[in-house]
């Protein structure tokens, strides 16, 4: 009896191990079929194009490509295609560094004028390898400086020659003082890393990290070498896509010219819950919290980390992680330490919503609800018009404009608008450009694209009208002062300066949360205003009103609002035609 007994417990425990083993198949492949579903949605509406890979608990649930890595050839992505991965390359930099740290060669806290003799003295010996690292160096970051884009990033330049572009510039800010995302501050490490060693930067990483790691298909992107599963970037163009800007590899450098697979990083990933590439002194100094950044995360070496919303829930998960965006190519690496999970999103048609995609991962892994991908209704329309015409495309925008299942973007029906001038159906494009306007009345973009499609129909007076009303809604308008000036118009009363004291801007200083984890800081240099939102550089503000202020590099404007007690309570922002007002936090 006794031995049935044991043989019927030793058949209830297997029966228990069994159900619990299919228990947990069932729910990772549930969770697999989730993030599929959600992926495939995205990939459907042309808002992801690119590999991913997903694991819990250590282990990979889910790995797959959506789309082609080469759209010429017919070649899709899949988890082995190399893809650009732009500034994830720093938390490899910031790895670097620390090796050098450990290793004695190298002084956190020194000068940077210690180990770059020849870089200015009167700003590099104030600027440590920690503001470095933490983006506080205040040295301006070159990626933003006017006409870079267009004027440098096709040529070629040896890392000493390209740092003379921005070591002579003067400070943002005093070094050390606030966090402002710099891609001049990692380009400076990589300098240091080579001068230190005696190797190039894309020799350190093969020795130091990738080959020991077995990180076989990562690497320093070489437009020279012939790569097998190397993604081409793309970008989209009103529900088409063309081949992205070339860019010399040379420029990012030690801020963004790896590239990748998910299956690597994935490799990346689960070293870094070890002390092989690090001590565990050194480890922990490469995760910590450095500087505020973002609002409520904080810049680490290479990484931001801070709590992340999981899908639509309120609840929050302490994640690490780091995005990157060059031309073609945006790219996401998530982890979250606490259930050693990791979302890995490489896309090659640039501009996906990778954060929105993130976050619904987050929530599937998790079990909380989330939100899948919306259509575009300038997609929709656009399919209708080239079929059946522009009349049938706006009856059908009416139709589905409403819809739960579509998401209306200003940008998008104006890309949709230039296509069709562009394709010579200017009257259809005209036609867009009038929706526009009815859609988004605050919209200066909107102006200046409707009075441009006047002006090619060659309604010259009415182009005019619209160019103005476009230089009004936003003062920084260059191309409509310049096209009011083709069509010999006076400007001068469009060309002023406004002046606020430095009390009252003063009265701005504070970070707002426009929407849950997005925070824009808000900071002043004497009599100019700053912004930073989360994840972006610092851009300068001008003064339209005494309350109303505007961006030089990208259409948008500021206006900050009053409360009951006469104090500055919240700030509107107004872009793309859309109004969204955050309160001011502590």
């Amino acid at each position: 009896m006794k031995s049935q007994l044991k043989n019927l417990s030793l058949t209830k425990g297997f029966f228990l191990l069994t159900l619990f083993l299919f228990c947990h198949v069932t729910l990772a492949q549930t969770k697999s079929e989730k993030i599929d579903q959600l992926v495939s949605k995205y990939s459907e509406y042309g808002k992801f194009n690119g590999s991913v890979l997903v694991a819990n608990q250590g282990e990979v649930i889910f790995k797959k490509g959506y789309g082609m890595a080469n759209m010429e050839w017919d070649m899709p992505n899949a988890p082995n295609t190399k893809h650009r991965l732009g500034s994830i390359t720093k938390q490899f930099t910031a790895m670097l560094i620390l090796q050098l740290a450990q290793d004695g060669k190298l002084d956190l806290q020194a000068p940077i004028t210690t180990y770059l003799p020849d870089y200015p003295k009167e700003t590099g010996n104030i600027i440590t390898v920690h503001h470095l690292l933490t983006h506080t160096s205040g040295i301006p970051n070159y990626t933003s400086f006017p006409g870079f884009m267009e004027d440098e990033s096709r040529n070629p330049y040896t890392p000493e020659a390209f740092v003379k572009k921005f070591q002579d510039k003067r400070l943002d800010f005093t070094p050390g003082e606030r966090f402002s995302y710099s891609n001049s501050g990692y380009f400076l490490l990589g300098v240091i890393a080579e001068k230190l060693s005696g190797k190039s930067y894309e020799v350190l990483l093969n020795e130091n990290i990738f080959e020991p790691l077995g990180m076989h298909a990562t690497g320093f992107d070489n437009h020279s070498d012939i790569l097998k599963n190397r993604a081409t970037g793309y970008e989209k163009e009103a529900g088409s896509y063309k081949n992205s800007k070339y860019l010399d590899m040379s420029i990012p450098y030690a801020a963004g010219s790896m590239y990748s697979t998910v299956e690597d990083l994935y490799i990346w990933d689960q070293v870094l819950y070890t002390n092989k590439m690090l001590s565990e002194k050194y480890m922990e100094l490469y995760f910590k919290p450095q500087i505020s950044a973002w609002g409520k995360s904080h810049y680490a070496y290479g990484w931001g980390v801070g709590y992340r919303k999981m899908g639509t829930s309120k609840d929050s998960i302490y994640a690490i992680e780091h995005g990157g965006g060059i031309n073609g190519f945006n790219t996401n690496i998530l982890r979250t330490p606490s259930d050693k999970s990791l979302i890995v999103l490489l896309n090659n048609t640039g501009g996906a919503p990778l954060n929105s995609i993130s976050n619904a991962i987050l929530g599937i892994i998790n079990n909380k609800a989330y939100s899948m991908p919306k259509k575009s209704v300038a997609d929709a329309m656009l399919t209708v018009i080239e079929a059946e015409g522009i009349d049938a495309g706006i009856t059908h925008y009416n139709e589905i404009k409403d819809s739960e299942f579509y998401n209306l973007e200003e940008s998008d029906l104006n890309a949709m608008g230039y296509k069709l001038m562009g394709s010579g159906n200017i009257e259809a494009s005209i036609k867009v450009f009038e929706l526009i306007i009815d859609i988004f009345p605050k919209s200066s973009n909107a102006y200046d694209s409707y009075a441009e499609a006047l002006m090619n129909l060659g309604k010259k007076d009415l182009a005019i009208v619209n160019y103005r009303k476009s230089v009004e809604l936003n003062p920084n308008n260059q191309n409509g002062i310049d096209f009011l000036k083709t069509l010999g118009e006076d400007v001068s009363d469009l060309v002023k300066e406004v002046e606020v004291t430095e009390a009252i801007l003063e009265t701005y200083i504070g970070n707002y949360e426009l929407m849950p984890g997005f925070i824009l800081a808000v900071t002043r240099e004497g009599n100019q205003l700053k912004t930073q939102a989360t994840g972006q550089p610092v851009f300068d503000v001008f003064p339209k009103f005494e309350n109303v202020f505007y961006l030089k590099v990208v259409t948008a404007q500021l206006t900050f609002n009053k409360g009951e007690s006469g104090n500055i309570e919240s700030v509107t922002l107004l872009q793309g035609g859309r109004e969204i007002t955050g309160k001011r936090i502590k």
